[in-house]
């Protein structure tokens, strides 16, 4: 099995979720996507070093990243939804108004 060219994907997929961050700061909800894709090239490596090694371990860490990765979704979404009420906007650059 050649592991570098399911590397060489996974690396990308980080890449352009770093690149998603750090580019676009004015969207906040391209900026929760872009932590998913991230965490997917992350449970990716998981998979592939699991299959290789021939060890279950690293499937269990891609289940339990893509657990957290849900709840991280469903929180950050639900927050977004109460901020959008409150505020009528959802731009980066005005949620330091929640503040107290």
């Amino acid at each position: 099995m050649d592991l570098s060219k399911y590397l060489t994907v996974s690396m990308i997929l980080f890449l352009l979720g770093i690149w998603g961050i750090f580019l676009n700061r004015k969207n906040i909800i391209v900026m929760l996507m872009s932590i998913e894709l991230m965490l997917l090239a992350v449970n990716l490596n998981f998979l592939l070093f699991s299959v290789y090694i021939d060890d279950c371990i690293g499937q269990l860490f891609a289940l339990l990243i893509l657990t957290v990765a849900a709840a991280e979704s469903a929180i950050g979404l639900a927050l977004l939804v109460v901020y959008y009420r409150i505020r009528g906007t959802i731009a980066v650059e005005f949620i330091n108004l929640m503040k107290g």
